[in-house]
């Protein structure tokens, strides 16, 4: 289940998503109450029951979006971040967690997500994409604060795809 940013239309997210629907994984990508994911008090079940066949969950969004999913991450087996950082604690937790941000995010720095790094466990995956900003992420063009991506969309959506696949995949085998 993934969350959309702020005021961004949940679509955006389909082509970096689409990877792990073509190998099999169902996506579910929401569409917060008022476009803003902190509005949105439904809990995972809300989501997760369209599909009970779905044994694992994992949890995932893309900045306010991220925040939102890590509130939730307690119901999910797994944690996935796009240019985002947990508010809230979750290291002392079983999470399986893929953290993804970019070189050139002027929103959520890496320096914003180094600081917060404190309140994933401490097996979670980090990785940075050199080039990627902060709308890297999702296809809605700039945003104001960003910095200035140097990596393509077809291989910014690649990179992730060779990150989220084999995390979502070793998940499912559990």
């Amino acid at each position: 289940m993934f969350i959309p940013g702020a005021k961004v239309d949940p679509w955006a997210y389909a082509a970096i998503l689409q990877s792990l629907a073509e190998e099999g994984v169902t996506v579910v990508i929401t569409r917060p109450w008022l476009n803003l994911a902190f509005f949105d008090l439904r809990g995972l079940d809300s989501f997760t029951s369209a599909a009970p066949d779905i044994d694992e969950w994992a949890v995932g969004g893309h900045s306010l979006g991220g925040v939102r999913a890590c509130q939730l991450a307690a119901d999910a087996d797994a944690l996935v971040l796009f240019g985002s950082y947990c508010s809230n604690d979750v290291s002392d937790t079983d999470l399986a967690v893929l953290s993804i941000s970019g070189s050139e995010d002027g929103l959520s720095t890496p320096e914003k997500i180094d600081a917060a790094r404190d309140l994933l466990p401490a097996d979670a995956e980090m990785v940075e994409i050199e080039g990627a900003s902060h709308a890297s992420f999702g296809d809605y063009g700039p945003q104001a604060g960003d910095g200035t991506p140097t990596i393509a969309d077809d291989e910014m959506h690649a990179e992730v795809a060779d990150l989220l696949n084999p995390f979502m995949a070793e998940l499912s085998q559990g």
